[in-house]
């Protein structure tokens, strides 16, 4: 009797199973007919033409390759000593700083005149400008020292056109690479087996002993407060040969302008070479503060309302000797001002 009760709930138990899964297998059909159409009509695209969007795509434009432009000056630095190539300490006198200025009230400028001079390092007072030796902060050459200023970017040293030398256009180290040695030349160029492949562009080497010339721009002034004359330079320019592609030369001119009080603390850190006594050395900044060098006057603000050099004089022209006179005149105008001021 108890194993007949057991055998109808096992087909009890069998019946209700199989009308669960039955019951389930409607629903599921019955859910995939309602979603069939959304679907369908969720992916029925219009029929509307379209534009290719390859076709109306803008064609791609050109690249233009830049040309890279350099702005290394054409230096060479020498090699740095690995040992220590002085018998004295001389550390401390690399870290000087030129003293400052004293002031000036215009009020107490009772005399006052621009003067513009030329240096030529050829002379034997100005020897020291073209001295060749190497250290370890460069080449001593005085110009090598302003392409190593203008070179260095901690130290902010600007160069300004020669459009005028009042300090109005700077150039930038391409400008400066492009009129220190001009543009850039074809030159061949070789694979490893030494067959022409064509040509490229490189600089034309620069000879330093070319500069050897120099313009300043200064002032003189006669303070009544202190009872003395002060020089004040204002600007220093090399000068070079300008000669035309088509090889005219036209004469001496400045490259560029640097303003002096920016070059002092430069000046200062660098030493003049003294062929007396080389443990008697100054200072750059020292040797334009005192004053110890040549120049010739070739242009100044004394009775000359028309700004001209003194070559463009009219009573001047093509005569060098009376031009070099006109400077001498000048500078013994400026001294005999000095001493009347004094009374013995």
């Amino acid at each position: 009797m108890k194993i007949n009760i057991f055998k109808y709930l096992f087909l009890a138990v069998i019946f209700i199973g199989i009308g669960n899964v039955a019951e389930a297998q409607k629903k599921k059909k019955a859910s995939s007919k309602r979603t069939t159409p959304k679907k369908t009509k969720a992916n029925i695209q219009s029929t509307t033409p379209t534009e290719d969007p390859v076709v109306v795509a803008e064609a791609p434009k050109a690249v233009v390759a830049e040309e890279k432009v350099s702005d290394s000056l054409p230096i060479k630095m020498p090699k740095k000593s690995l040992r220590p190539d002085e018998a004295v300490e001389t550390s401390v006198l690399r870290e000087r700083a030129p003293l400052a200025y004293e002031h000036l009230r215009a009020d107490d400028a009772v005399y006052r005149h621009r003067i513009w001079r030329e240096i030529d390092t050829r002379e034997k007072m100005n020897q020291t400008f073209t001295y060749s030796a190497d250290a370890d902060n460069g080449n001593q050459r005085f110009i090598s020292m302003l392409f190593q200023a203008l070179q260095d970017s901690t130290k902010q040293i600007t160069a300004f056109d020669n459009v005028d030398d009042r300090f109005t256009t700077p150039m930038t180290k391409a400008d400066l690479v492009k009129r220190i040695v001009g543009d850039p030349v074809d030159v061949p160029d070789y694979d490893s087996a030494g067959n022409l492949i064509g040509t490229k562009k490189k600089n034309n080497d620069i000879n330093l002993d070319s500069f050897y010339r120099f313009q300043i721009k200064e002032e003189v002034i006669f303070d009544k407060e202190s009872s003395r004359l002060f020089w004040r330079i204002l600007g220093i320019a090399p000068v070079k040969n300008v000669v035309t592609s088509s090889g005219i030369d036209l004469g001496p001119a400045p490259l560029f302008w640097l303003y002096y009080p920016d070059l002092r603390p430069v000046f200062a850190t660098y030493e003049v070479y003294n062929g007396k006594n080389f443990g008697g050395r100054m200072s750059w900044e020292e040797l334009f503060e005192s004053r110890m060098f040549s120049g010739r006057i070739i242009k100044s603000s004394m009775d000359n309302p028309k700004d001209l050099d003194l070559k463009n004089y009219p009573s001047l022209k093509e005569n060098p000797l009376h031009q070099l006179f006109e400077g001498e005149t000048i500078k013994e105008k400026i001294f005999t001002y000095e001493q009347d001021q004094w009374s013995y």
